[in-house]
C-alpha cells in the first residue's frame, strides 16, 4: 500500500494515509469500535470500510461486505429461499451498533423465514456468497439491483474550525475545486491523492442514489469520474476531502491556492 505521510497543524502527530487519505481514519474508527465492544463484552455488528472507488461502506462483525437490495422495500426484506442462500442476510440478536459518529439509523426487521435481521435506514443487510475475503466487492451491481452499503447521509452538515460546513459520512470536512466543471472533475492524478473525491458505490439509473442529511438544502447527485468512481456533487459541483486534515473538525483545507473552499451551510 503507497502511503504519504500528512503534515497536521499544531503539536499533533502526523497520520499516514492510504492511497485517497482516508483509510487510516477508518482502521482507527474500527480499532476504537473494537475496544469498546471488548469494554461492553459485545461484538459490534457493523464495522466501517473505506475504497477508493466505492467510498465509505458497511462490512458484517468479520470484515464481508453488506450490501442492500433494490427490491426491497423500507423496513421489509424481499430475499428468501435461493436469493437467500446466494445472499445471506445478516442476522443479529441485537443491534450492537459502533459507538462512533457513523450517520444513519440501525434497527431489526423481523423475516418470514426466522431470525432478526439487522437493517440500515430501514434497508436490509446482506452478505454475498460469493465475496471469499474481507474487502471482497464483487456483489456491487449484480443484475444492477445489488450495491454495497454506503453509509448514510452521505453529506450532512457539522461544526468545524470554519464554522459549520458540509462534511461526508464519517464528519470529515468536504471541499469544492474553482476549476471543476458542473458534473465534472478536473482534480486526477496527483491531485485527486491530495484531494480524494467523495465516492460512493452508487447506480441512480437504477434507483440507488446518496442521500442528503437534514438541512443540506440543493440537489446531491453522482457522475461518472474518467479515473472510476461515482463522485458526489452538490448541485452539479463535485465535493473533496483534503488528505492534510486529520479529524473531524479540522478545515485546513479552506482557500488552499485560493482555488479549494469548504461549503458552508
Amino acid at each position: 500500500m503507497i502511503r504519504s505521510p500528512a503534515v497536521v497543524p499544531g503539536n499533533r502527530r502526523p497520520l499516514s494515509f492510504s492511497v485517497h487519505g482516508l483509510a487510516a481514519l477508518t482502521l482507527v474508527a474500527v480499532a476504537c469500535v473494537l475496544s469498546v465492544a471488548r469494554a461492553q463484552a459485545v461484538d459490534p455488528t457493523v464495522q466501517v470500510r473505506y475504497d477508493a472507488a466505492l467510498g465509505h461502506f458497511l462490512t458484517g462483525p468479520e470484515g464481508m461486505t453488506l450490501y442492500v437490495f433494490g427490491r426491497d422495500e423500507d423496513g421489509v426484506s424481499n430475499c428468501y429461499d435461493a436469493c437467500a442462500t446466494a445472499w445471506p442476510p445478516l442476522l443479529a440478536d441485537q443491534v450492537a451498533i459502533n459507538p462512533l459518529s457513523v450517520p444513519g439509523s440501525f434497527s431489526l426487521i423481523e423475516r418470514t423465514d426466522g431470525g432478526m435481521q439487522v437493517a440500515y435506514e430501514g434497508r436490509p443487510l446482506y452478505y454475498w456468497a460469493s465475496d471469499a475475503s474481507p474487502g471482497d466487492t464483487t456483489g456491487q451491481g449484480v443484475n444492477d439491483v445489488w450495491w454495497v452499503a454506503n453509509l448514510a447521509p452521505v453529506v450532512r452538515f457539522a461544526e468545524t474550525d470554519a464554522g459549520t460546513v458540509l462534511v461526508g459520512p464519517t464528519g470529515m470536512t468536504l471541499y469544492t475545486f474553482d476549476p471543476d466543471g458542473e458534473n465534472m472533475s478536473n482534480c486526477t492524478g496527483g491531485c485527486a491523492f491530495n484531494w480524494p473525491p467523495l465516492v460512493g458505490g452508487y447506480d441512480p439509473d437504477n434507483g440507488y442514489v446518496p442521500m442528503a442529511g437534514e438541512g443540506v438544502e440543493g440537489t446531491v447527485a453522482v457522475f461518472a469520474r474518467p479515473d472510476g468512481g461515482m463522485q458526489v456533487t452538490l448541485d452539479g459541483r463535485p465535493l473533496y476531502y483534503w488528505i492534510r486534515d486529520a479529524v473531524p473538525g479540522d478545515a485546513t483545507g479552506d482557500g488552499v491556492n485560493d482555488v479549494w473552499h469548504v461549503v458552508p451551510r
